[in-house]
């Protein structure tokens, strides 16, 4: 087939950098903005804080303005003869939708990995390990199961391949016996059910340090060893026909199991990772009955172009054009000062966005705000939103993702307040957050002894006028991760 040219006009959307660079900006919460705006004003000399605001007023940017050549084949020499200097000497930090992405990959996720200090889980094994006072291949099969172990406190791999990793990586010839002795020493450790394999295994270790005491922890031990299915299953007449135990035998075991820690190294762990606090983005204060909304004023930070910059551009104004270093001079100032000007921009526009889409849904969910009762809630969907505030629905995502806003009521994220509807008998429309909160308390009022299945909670919303299936009814119970009606019986 022969070789042919043609011409052909399509219709495509494509994102500028400079709506890239706002998108971006869109999804950064309150907490890191200002790590973000800090790493700008570190790239970027022409932008800086607005602390002490001072203008020459005598000073107009019409005195230098200058005049250009249009002609654009001359490269980076003419680039500087057509420098509107106006654009650059004005001070005006108001722009349009015109926005820049500088040095920054399209899309890049900008995330914050916080760099753990203190004391380590690993660490604690380590000093308790050294008061073994092991040698030879013993203290290489300890150090091997102790860097093995994750920070829940299990032993993941298997006694297998740790023998192969001591006879390949380090030269070390051991048995798997060896390495099971080893273990079970290091199962001494604290805190207990260190170096477990499986949660029954914690489980014992755990039981095996309170062995002794009672007769209710020796009957644990039998049910953990030979009835451990059942009782996660919460099969409970199965352990009671094997072990001819009363109801009130088995409450107390079930007691004493429940307080047993099922990851014995999260607590430690937990304890050296760094708190993450949800910094609200906006407020909402209820003023006799009149909602004030008002947005945190980290999301406002006072920007300006450098004042230094705008004088030097006008210093080499007054410089002769056919310098070639100046020129170049020029060239930078004005991609630096572009740059902060469009990073100011997307500020603003960040800001607007976000009140734009903020009082879009408070006035959707004002009930809500004035009540904070969630069977208050009206359906409502992104593209509501998007719908009411022109935005697009892409956008009004970013913004209810990352979110978060403070009421009386508690602080919340904006993704809570969108759910979708539900029809009633009457063929009104109601959110699916207001069905969810009845099935909560259903659930919540119902008899342990005889918990609810999802069958008759479909029943009893049915009768309060609720149109809804039984699988709908599954889906929204597991979104409340609240378990089936057998796991939710107690004695």
């Amino acid at each position: 087939m022969a070789l042919q040219q043609r011409l052909q006009q399509k219709l495509l959307q494509r994102l500028s950098p400079q709506q890239i660079q706002l998108m971006k900006l869109l999804q950064v919460p309150t907490a890191n903005l200002e790590t973000r705006i800090k790493e700008e004003l570190e790239e970027n000399p022409a932008l800086e804080l607005e602390l002490d605001r001072f203008e020459d007023k005598n000073e107009t940017a019409d005195d230098y303005d200058s005049e250009g050549s249009s002609d654009e084949t001359e490269g980076a020499d003419n680039e500087y003869d057509n420098v509107d200097m106006n654009d650059y000497l004005q001070d005006e930090d108001d722009g349009d939708y015109k926005l820049k992405d500088d040095n920054y990959p399209e899309f890049a996720e900008e995330r914050q990995f916080p760099i753990q200090s203190g004391t380590s889980f690993y660490d604690i094994l380590s000093d308790q390990l050294s008061l073994l006072n092991l040698e030879g291949d013993q203290l290489a099969i300890a150090e091997q199961v102790v860097g093995s172990i994750d920070e829940d406190g299990y032993l993941r791999r298997e006694t297998s391949a740790m023998v192969d990793d001591l006879a390949f990586r380090q030269n070390v010839m051991v048995t798997e016996a060896q390495v099971e002795h080893v273990i079970a020493m290091i199962q001494q450790f604290d805190p207990p059910g260190v170096a477990a394999r499986t949660l029954d295994e914690c489980l014992l270790l755990q039981l095996q340090r309170k062995e002794g005491e009672d007769q209710t922890v020796q009957l644990a031990i039998k049910i953990i060893e030979s009835y451990f299915e059942e009782f996660s299953r919460k099969h409970y007449e199965k352990i009671q026909k094997g072990l001819l135990v009363s109801d009130e035998e088995l409450k107390e075991v079930i007691h004493l199991i429940t307080k047993l820690n099922p990851k014995p190294g999260g607590e430690l762990t937990n304890e050296s990772k760094e708190l993450n606090y949800v910094i609200p983005d906006f407020f909402i204060y209820n003023n006799a009955g009149k909602l004030d909304l008002t947005l945190n004023s980290r999301n406002a930070p006072e920007l300006r172009v450098s004042e230094g910059y705008r004088t030097m551009l006008r210093e080499y104004e007054k410089g002769a054009k056919t310098d070639k270093r100046q020129k170049e001079a020029v060239v930078f100032i004005k991609q630096k000062i572009d740059a902060a000007k469009w990073f100011i921009d997307a500020i603003h526009q960040r800001q607007q966005t976000l009140l734009l889409t903020m009082q879009a849904i408070l006035e959707h969910q004002h009930t809500f705000f004035l009540t904070g009762d969630e069977t208050e809630l009206r359906p409502m969907i992104l593209k509501d939103i998007a719908a009411v505030t022109g935005l697009d629905i892409s956008t009004v995502s970013r913004v209810a993702n990352s979110k978060y806003v403070q009421t009386e009521f508690g602080t919340y994220r904006l993704k809570f307040f969108f759910n979708e509807a539900l029809n009633t008998e009457s063929g009104e429309e109601v959110s699916t957050r207001e069905v969810k909160k009845i099935l909560s308390d259903l659930i919540a009022s119902e008899d342990k002894k005889n918990p609810l299945s999802d069958e008759r909670l479909t029943e009893l919303l049915q009768e309060k006028g609720y149109t809804i299936a039984r699988r709908t009814v599954a889906k929204y119970r597991e979104q409340l991760n609240v378990s089936v009606a057998r796991l939710r019986k107690e004695l």
